[in-house]
């Protein structure tokens, strides 16, 4: 791979070409289920709520952003908070480069290190790449609901898949912030490897 990759946690100063990334999500496929691009401020402020508990990752080439990977909230009762759903969006230009790879491996490590268990992501179907993805990524298939979303005039299945970040444990102590995490040695270390791999 060539040089000039950063990974990095998202900063308001990224969150413009994160919504370029995003924006033929919604426009062009069925990848999202938004009918309509939302606004800047209204994109910020998702990324900002995300960012108060959940790693929301930014991956930058020569400071231009090329895709990001976050997690989000599961279910809101207090026994799903050790799970999680696992987002990834890249640019056209820099797919199949293993780029994918380094970032998803780097927000999975990060979610572990904060003391989440179960990651699950949906997939809207057909999507061959991104269900190869996953599995190749070690997540398992778990489910497909069928039919619950209607985009472009028909009715769309999800599947989803899931993995476990480490056994489950007896008595789990509650997962850390990402605020709790991002200033630890363990947090630079991820990112140290990952920027490695990707200039290497």
């Amino acid at each position: 791979m060539e040089s000039g990759f950063e990974i990095k946690l998202a900063e308001n100063i990224h969150y413009a070409g994160m919504l370029e990334v995003y924006k033929p999500n919604i426009l062009n496929s069925a990848i999202s289920f938004e009918y309509e691009v939302p606004g800047l401020d209204e994109f910020a402020t998702r990324i900002n709520n995300i960012g108060q508990h959940y790693p929301c990752l930014v991956c930058l080439h020569n400071n231009e952003v090329t895709g990001y990977a976050y997690a989000g909230v599961h279910r809101v009762r207090s026994a799903y908070q050790w799970s999680v759903e696992s987002t990834i969006y890249l640019a056209p230009d820099f797919q199949g480069r293993g780029v994918a790879r380094v970032l998803y491996e780097t927000l999975l490590s990060v979610l572990e290190l904060q003391g989440f268990v179960n990651v699950y992501a949906g997939v809207t179907l057909p999507n061959e790449k991104s269900e190869r993805f996953h599995l190749a990524m070690g997540f398992a298939e778990i489910a497909v609901f069928e039919k619950i979303g209607y985009k472009f005039g028909k009715w769309h299945d999800l599947k989803f898949f899931e993995m476990y970040l480490m056994e489950h444990p007896v008595d789990p102590a509650p997962p850390l912030s990402i605020l709790r995490v991002k200033e630890t040695a363990a947090f630079a270390d991820i990112l140290i490897r990952a920027n490695e791999a990707l200039n290497e």
